[in-house]
């Protein structure tokens, strides 16, 4: 189907915006092997594109840069499971759905792209079945899909505690123009985890007196030095940007998307074209984030 078609068809559509990580301490683990994070969390203007279409039967396509992908993911793919999900507990409202993802964020890059795309799928087809959940009721559905998801539920700048589902609102986070930047080469989560050498770090401690780009600055991503073990290109992509002018760089998430904080768009965009010219085969996207004022 093309880009826009799905969409056109039946007006009903969300954006899956890519969540970026500012910060990640890991404080902790439990004794289910769930590790304890303090994560300073904001939502960029881009990502992945959902419509949903009422069907006969139920559907699954998939275009955009990243869409082969996933082709032939089947049951594994967080979409379907979050559309199978919902479906169990609304039960006879849930009509079959044809469910169209354009993927525009990277597989496997640590920007929240699965998890973004399963809160989508939530949020839309709730509004296509015209039912909606109590709060705790869908806080406690999104969490079977993955800790990230709850986050991606709310898309907005907040502090996640916990695995994640400990969501505090942050509502003076400023929006910041931003280059997003992957070698392209997928990481596992589980394995940056493994390498990780201390879990017991120190928590999040946000000082905000000399002002939030000090603040996050002064914080990190606890998976920053063994996610660059497993892939030396993020080391190089974090130069590329600090190259580019940008202000602050930090990998996001377990990796391996890297992202840039600029003056304002203009720079952003400008470092962004300027590096795609010289790696044409890697991501560059710039973009805004939302600000907890939305």
């Amino acid at each position: 189907m093309p880009e826009q078609g799905l969409a056109e068809a039946i007006g009903v559509t969300e954006e899956a915006r890519a969540k970026i990580n500012l910060a990640l301490h890991v404080t902790g683990q439990r004794a289910d092997g769930y590790h304890l994070l303090d994560m300073l969390v904001t939502f960029a203007d881009c990502g992945d594109r959902l419509g949903f279409l009422p069907a006969q039967a139920d559907a699954f396509t998939l275009s955009g840069r990243f869409g082969e992908t996933l082709a032939g993911d089947g049951g594994t793919n967080l979409v379907l499971r979050a559309r199978d999900l919902l479906r169990e507990v609304v039960g006879g409202l849930a009509f079959p759905v044809h469910i169209h993802l354009q993927k525009n964020l990277p597989v496997a890059s640590g920007i929240g792209g699965g998890s973004a795309d399963a809160a989508a799928t939530l949020r839309g087809l709730m509004r296509l079945w015209g039912t909606r959940l109590p709060v705790e009721a869908l806080a406690t559905l999104a969490l079977k899909l993955g800790a990230d998801v709850p986050m991606c539920l709310e898309s907005r700048p907040l502090i996640a505690r916990g695995i994640g589902e400990e969501i505090e609102a942050v509502a003076d986070l400023p929006a910041f123009a931003m280059v997003l930047a992957n070698p392209l080469k997928g990481v596992s989560t589980p394995e940056i985890f493994r390498r990780l050498a201390t879990k017991n770090n120190p928590p999040l401690n946000l000082a905000r007196s000399a002002g939030w780009l000090a603040a996050i600055g002064a914080a990190r991503n606890d998976l920053e030095p063994p996610a660059r073990e497993v892939v030396p290109e993020i080391a190089a992509i974090s130069a590329m940007l600090q190259a580019e002018g940008a202000l602050l760089t930090r990998m996001s998430g377990s990796g391996a998307t890297c992202f840039g904080i600029f003056a304002n768009i203009a720079a952003a965009q400008a470092a962004a074209m300027a590096l795609h010219k010289t790696r044409p085969d890697w991501y560059f996207q710039a973009t805004e984030t939302v600000s907890g004022g939305i």
